[in-house]
């Protein structure tokens, strides 16, 4: 095994400091991407629900809201030692997923505090970081295995 020069090393480590501010910008638009759904998700709902209501206007009133960008929940980044948990704030907090700080894996969560076994996706891969931010539901249902 041939050992790095100190030149190597630190070009290494800049490399290393840099994906894993990739990783948080990264974890940062999923989140918003994850707040967005919950929202699209309540308008489609409430406007399903007008015709068969007996108070269409307190579902007018919730689109409006919801378009205004009043919103009860959000997804907050809680950062750890080895990962950034993604958190659903509302009147409770809920685990939404874990996302590994140096690596950009994101894994379904198996509890508050750890990942399940298997990657779901990598945020380094553009493709599946595009799918990720396009197809991410709030509810979590991507994370699951196919």
């Amino acid at each position: 095994m041939t050992s790095m020069t100190l030149q190597e090393f630190e070009k290494v480590q800049v490399a290393r400091k840099e994906i894993a501010a990739n990783v948080l910008k990264y974890t940062e638009m999923l989140c918003e991407a994850l707040k967005h759904n919950f929202i699209e998700e309540n308008i489609r709902r409430h406007k399903f629900l007008i015709p068969s209501s007996d108070n269409p206007q307190y579902h007018e009133e919730r689109i409006q809201e919801f378009k205004d960008g009043k919103c009860d929940y959000d997804f907050v980044i809680e950062t750890g030692r080895k990962y950034h948990k993604i958190v659903m704030v509302n009147n409770q907090r809920s685990v939404h997923a874990f996302v590994d700080k140096n690596t950009g894996e994101v894994y379904k969560a198996a509890g508050w505090k750890g990942p399940a076994k298997d990657v779901r996706f990598d945020l380094r891969i553009i493709e599946q970081r595009e799918w990720l931010f396009e197809n991410a539901d709030w509810a979590g249902g991507y994370l699951y295995k196919s």
